[in-house]
């Protein structure tokens, strides 16, 4: 099965950067698609930042373009979202999802595979 795990959250300041990774394992497919979604307290979960593994696109939650970047390692083991220019309103449970037919940051029920999740805070 596939495993994936989040780590890299923390507290930062307003305009600080964080750097978060989800590193997965098991057996999964050479083409699928990878997304970072975030869910604060009492709102629904949202995409921030996806990627194609065949087509090797990204697209980025409006909120987020200019700030986040998703990438992947070389061995695409492992996902990152580089995150600049943090603001509070970003402070968010952080979530790395997998699927191998779904992609996008529309449907995030349809993702098969998550992480646990890695708190994020940003402070005023």
């Amino acid at each position: 099965d596939v495993q994936l795990v989040e780590s890299g959250g923390g507290l930062v300041q307003a305009g600080g950067s964080l750097r978060l990774s989800c590193a997965t394992s098991g057996n999964y497919f050479s083409n699928y698609c990878m997304a970072w979604f975030r869910q604060a307290p009492g709102k629904e979960r949202e995409g921030v930042a996806g990627i194609d593994s065949s087509r090797g696109t990204t697209v980025y939650a409006d909120s987020v373009k200019g700030r986040f970047t998703i990438s992947r390692d070389n061995a695409e083991t492992t996902l990152y979202l580089q995150m600049d220019s943090l603001k509070p309103e970003d402070t968010a449970m952080y979530y790395c999802a997998l699927d191998r037919w779904v992609c996008g940051l529309q449907n995030a029920q349809a993702y098969k595979h998550w992480g646990q999740g890695t708190q994020v805070t940003v402070s005023s």
